[in-house]
């Protein structure tokens, strides 16, 4: 053990290189002591604000890269109907599924709902939508079917992921092309909420879908089932400042999804998929939507606790036992 004396010494020694540490900041910024500390403080504050996104864009540029070393290697173009892009898909949904498994012991239920044909599946978003990536991941794994998903038109530009998105795959591009996707037999997977309900919402859960029925329009032109889809915990696993009306304020001028999300805590993810919600040709856009919410409410009440708990949900990850499906 370090005597009395050896203990002070070190104290000093530690202090007089923390003053000359900032003595150099000092120097090279031409920026006061106080302020530098006020500007660590900030930046500390704003990294753990950003971070889960930041996570999830690193980690989806990570992808982006493989998948060009893999496009390289294999002497592929940007034609990602062929076979060969499949080693690929697969490769990143693995990676992307044992994220889910080893941070958030993540788990599918109810994937026998959906049908064999085309379907629209309908989500809650949640402050981050990680819970939606494990899902069509876990879904391509197990069922070796792609759900096309429908893009914020903001990430859809962001530089660096675009390989992956198309691969996924994601559009943006609007309700015909929404409509021809389904009528060709696939999935697609829409959050009617978007970053309304991503940044708004709340540990209570609410939709927050405002008048939005392009998407109960566009399964009635393609006349697919609805898939309703919940995730458990989603809410305490990331969550956002968005009850700061400075924040709510900017969203609503700008359209912008720049509104901090911090969290990424390691709780429970459970998705649970809803019973399909079949084509009816005489029902209203209208109706379809209120059908939609009342499924999406109901998955919601059965499996999820409100309001929600982050400690609650952490402490899920150390119970086995369920809700029934």
């Amino acid at each position: 053990m370090l005597s009395k004396s050896e203990s002070h010494t070190s104290w000093q020694e530690s202090m007089i290189s923390s003053t000359w540490l900032t003595y150099i900041l000092e120097e090279w910024t031409g920026v006061e002591c106080h302020y530098l500390y006020y500007i660590g403080f900030i930046w500390c504050v704003l990294n753990i604000m950003f971070v889960p996104i930041l996570i999830f864009i690193s980690l989806s540029c990570f992808l982006n890269l493989l998948l060009h070393i893999y496009k390289r290697k294999n002497g592929l173009d940007e034609d990602f109907s062929n076979k060969s892009w499949d080693n690929g898909r697969f490769m990143v949904a693995s990676i992307l599924s044992m994220c889910g498994k080893l941070f958030h012991g993540y788990e599918l239920h109810g994937i026998e709902k959906i049908p064999e044909g085309p379907g629209l599946i309908v989500y809650y978003h949640g402050a981050s939508p990680v819970d939606y990536c494990f899902f069509i991941c876990t879904l391509y794994i197990q069922t070796g079917r792609l759900c096309y998903s429908v893009v914020d038109r903001f990430f859809a530009k962001l530089p660096g992921i675009q390989l992956y998105l198309n691969l996924l795959p994601g559009v943006h591009s609007g309700r015909d092309e929404s409509v021809e996707i389904l009528k060709k037999g696939n999935l697609l997977g829409v959050a009617p909420g978007g970053g309304r309900e991503a940044f708004f919402s709340d540990e209570n859960y609410n939709l927050l879908w405002g008048n939005r029925k392009g998407f109960a329009q566009v399964a009635i032109d393609a006349k697919v089932p609805i898939i309703p889809l919940f995730t458990q915990n989603i809410r305490e696993g990331y969550r956002t400042f968005g009850k700061i009306g400075f924040f709510r304020w900017f969203y609503e001028r700008s359209r912008l999804p720049l509104i901090p999300v911090y969290g990424g805590f390691p709780v429970k993810l459970r998705t649970y998929i809803g019973d399909p919600i079949l084509y009816d040709p005489n029902i209203t856009a209208t109706e379809l939507v209120e059908k939609t919410k009342i499924a999406i409410e109901t998955l919601r009440d059965r499996h999820q606790k409100l309001p929600g708990s982050i400690l609650r949900a952490l402490l899920e990850r150390f119970d086995k036992h369920q809700k029934e499906d």
